[in-house]
């Protein structure tokens, strides 16, 4: 079965399943052929089949369809056009009904805040509930088969005609569809709820029962797998696609017809609300794990295969109730563990690029070089998804057990996050599960069938193929000032580069960023924004989006548009670069100096008018050091300050987390120190004459517009960070009261740091006090300039 009828009830038996198969191919004139025939055919077809798939770590219990015999591959492939036909005919009326299931939603979510609704809202959400994403599913599938089955023009100028070439494949758009067949699980599981709503207001509400005997929904299933030869290259991936999908469905089954001796303490029963493979962090390493959610607990588990069956491992559980969440972001990794993983990146691109030559070499896909290659492959990207750097997430029991799990992917986090939340809201207290009946139970209910390996799609089959640059610019609506980022990632090949993130920004509602972020090999683009209020150091997620990339429109200019994360939205732009996917470096990323570095050169680099490492201390002064006694007078640990140094000259992310925890003195003296190794200072050398001359001019408006020219005359990059400076010197001097710092005490602090003369002068009295003269006259200026933090980056920029 490759789809689910929405009229089909989840609990539908088994049998009744075989005797529509049945049905289907007496239509096509097809008989079904005995198990002997099938275990003779398999063992001709597949003779290595039996030590390929033990040996795989992934495996899964086998679930294959019939195989059935034709006379020749002539026939085989027209059978084969005649069955994809009409699962594209299939496809297109599902749509056409899914479409009209969805036309009156809006009308009805919008009479729902009128005085006489038809639905209330919580009952139009119940109703129509993951059918928008159903559809969604559908339309891509859809138009995936029907890319792959235009009509050819002939050579002769004839009509086009639908031809089945047998280079065609169909394999990566049925195997894409079948690994998102989890979207119904919320459909199925909500479907008993649906249909109560529509039974009361059909009884009660003419309204409602006029539109509900309007519409209706019907479905056929279809089989493809039978019709494809032995050799085609599509046989594995919808063996594979048969093989989930019928997982799936006995998943389905098995939960609606024997999940009701599970039962909780408050007599409701135990459900699998969402699972799904993770790192899970201990004492012996890193290890790939399945985690299950379930209404009163989590449960890990480990995936082992024992002969051709697979089942579950218990590992740990944590129960719901009281159970606390934190979650981090993991530092870069050392230059040697950098460069082992860009090795391991550059040996699977190496085999993927092996697994392609084999295909276009016409040999077949179940060949022993062929699944050696796939074994390696999966090894590979198993040791790379448990030793890259990520996401953590910590987990809290009252019980003072304690766990941590890592995720790749922000987003995936997120989204686990917010489902443990929610089930810990209405969570009470339950009877101790028997972890063996539960953990044996997980191989049936299980949504997930595998961990996200991205070697079991073809890299040709990947709809983008280039560089994918994501300008993140700005956003508005947030609900209290914070210090805000973006954090931009995509479902790109492991080998990739899959994650950027934008710098922090300034503390205020405003965030702005003009940031642009490569990324390579992408289907869907995902934004999530993560922000840390004033008084709480704690990072939250604001809110968070999943874009679908159309590889029509990313080969036309580009494209700006405004997405909503939560409340907030966001400002973005996307320019597709096109280019063949290369051998990745295996040189570790190291992140270059920012001390003893000219500041136009960390700023170019930075992309920013105002370096990070400037805005961020700035930011932390000014959340925890404004009311601290001598602030920038009373110099910090040297120990911390240069703990903060080496942060900032190696990594950002590390540098910003110390910046938390280390006292606020040594924050203020990381900041002093900056300034004072800069090679040039921040208002030139060449200049100090200049600013001597202003400096000496009796009328004061006369004195103040000379230096705000001077100022205007300095290289953006030294004026706006001047700027930025001299706005929060300001705004810690209107707390002198408490911490003892005015105007005059911080340009006697940073006056010698900002401004030097070109040459010593024997006079050091003479020269310090024209240093501090000249910051205290800019301290004082009443109409001084507000700064501009980042650069205005256009196409061009983000292109060269």
């Amino acid at each position: 079965s490759v789809r689910m009828s929405l009229e089909v009830s989840p609990s539908l038996p088994v049998m009744d399943l075989f005797n529509e198969a049945v049905d289907y191919l007496q239509v096509y004139n097809i008989a079904p052929v005995s198990e002997d025939d099938v275990d003779s055919y398999l063992r001709d077809v597949f003779p290595e089949a039996s030590e390929w798939t033990s040996n795989s770590p992934l495996l899964n219990e086998p679930c294959l369809p019939c195989a059935l015999r034709a006379d020749n591959q002539e026939d085989l492939l027209e059978k084969r056009l005649q069955v994809l036909k009409g699962v594209l005919l299939c496809e297109e009326v599902y749509l056409m009904e899914l479409e009209t299931l969805l036309t009156p939603m809006k009308a009805l979510k919008a009479a729902a805040g009128t005085s006489q609704p038809v639905l209330s809202t919580e009952q139009v959400q119940t109703v129509f509930y993951q059918i928008p994403e159903i559809r969604d599913l559908h339309k891509d599938f859809y138009r995936s088969l029907q890319r792959s089955l235009e009509p050819e023009h002939t050579d002769g100028g004839e009509e086009a005609t639908v031809v089945l070439p047998y280079h065609v494949t169909v394999g990566d758009a049925f195997l894409k569809f079948v690994n998102q067949l989890g979207v119904y699980r919320g459909f199925i599981d909500n479907y008993e709820s649906a249909v109560k709503i529509v039974q009361e207001c059909t009884r009660s509400d003419q309204r409602f029962r006029t539109l509900a005997e309007s519409m209706s929904s019907k479905g056929a299933d279809n089989d493809l797998w039978k019709h494809t030869p032995p050799d085609h290259p599509d046989r594995i991936k919808l063996q594979e696609s048969l093989r989930l999908s019928s997982s799936f469905l006995s998943g389905v089954n098995e939960r609606s017809q024997c999940k009701q001796p599970v039962m909780l303490s408050k007599g409701e029963r135990r459900q699998l609300i969402r699972d799904g493979f993770v790192v899970d962090v201990c004492e012996n390493g890193h290890n790939l794990r399945h985690l299950f959610l379930y209404t009163d607990m989590l449960l890990c588990a480990k995936l082992t295969s024992a002969g051709r069956q697979a089942h579950y491992r218990f590992c740990w559980y944590l129960p719901l109730v009281g159970l606390k969440l934190t979650w981090t972001s993991e530092p870069l990794p050392s230059s040697e563990s950098q460069t082992k993983m860009n090795k391991t990146r550059g040996k699977m691109f190496q085999l993927n690029q092996a697994l392609q030559q084999h295909g276009k070499g016409g040999k077949s896909s179940v060949s022993r070089a062929v699944d050696r290659l796939r074994r390696k492959l999966e090894e590979c990207e198993i040791w790379l998804l448990t030793n890259t750097p990520s996401f953590t997430l910590n987990l809290h029991s009252t019980s003072g057990k304690s766990h941590t799990i890592r995720m790749l992917s922000l987003y995936n986090l997120t989204e686990w996050k917010e489902a443990i939340e929610r089930q810990c809201v209405d969570c009470i207290e339950t009877v101790p599960p028997d972890l063996l009946s539960v953990t044996s139970s997980c191989i049936k209910l299980r949504m997930t069938q595998q961990p996200p390996l991205h070697n079991v799609e073809s890299v040709e089959s990947a709809p983008i193929c280039g560089s994918l640059y994501v300008m993140v610019q700005a956003a508005c609506g947030l609900q209290q000032p914070c210090s805000a980022y973006v954090c931009v990632e995509v479902d790109g090949f492991e080998f990739y580069n899959r994650r950027k993130q934008t710098s922090v920004s300034a503390f205020g509602f405003l965030p702005q960023w003009n940031e642009a972020r490569p990324l390579d090999g992408a289907q869907q683009l995902f934004l999530v924004l993560v922000s840390q209020e004033e008084t709480d150091s704690r990072n939250d997620i604001v809110g968070r989006v999943v874009l679908n990339l159309d590889p029509d429109e990313m080969f036309k200019k580009r494209k700006n548009f405004t997405c909503s994360l939560g409340q907030v939205e966001v400002t973005l732009s996307i320019k597709y670069m096109p280019h063949p996917l290369e051998l990745p470096s295996i040189s570790p990323l190291l992140q270059e100096p920012v001390f003893g570095v000219p500041i136009a050169q960390v700023a170019i680099q930075e992309r920013v008018l105002v370096p990070h490492i400037v805005r961020s201390c700035v930011e932390e002064v000014e959340q925890r050091g404004l009311k601290e006694e001598g602030i920038y007078r009373i110099s910090g640990a040297s120990t911390e300050i240069q703990a903060l140094k080496h942060a900032f000259n190696s990594n950002y992310r590390e540098a910003v987390s110390k910046l938390r925890k280390v006292d606020v003195n040594a924050v203020s003296g990381t900041l002093k120190l900056y300034f004072r190794e800069l090679p040039s200072p921040l208002i030139p050398s060449e200049l100090y004459n200049d600013f001597l001359d202003a400096r000496d001019i009796p009328d004061p408006y006369v004195r103040a517009d000379s230096l705000l020219r001077l100022l205007q005359s300095l290289p953006d990059v030294n004026r706006n960070t001047l700027l930025f400076l001299f706005h929060h010197l300001r705004r810690v001097a209107e707390r002198k009261q408490e911490n003892k710092m005015s105007l005059s005490n911080l340009a006697t602090v940073f006056g010698p740091s900002l401004l030097r003369p070109p040459v010593a002068r024997v006079d050091i009295s003479q020269e310090v006090e024209v240093q501090v003269q000249v910051i205290y006259l800019y301290l004082q200026c009443k109409n001084l300039p507000e700064p501009i933090l980042t650069k205005s980056l256009t196409a061009d920029d983000t292109e060269s």
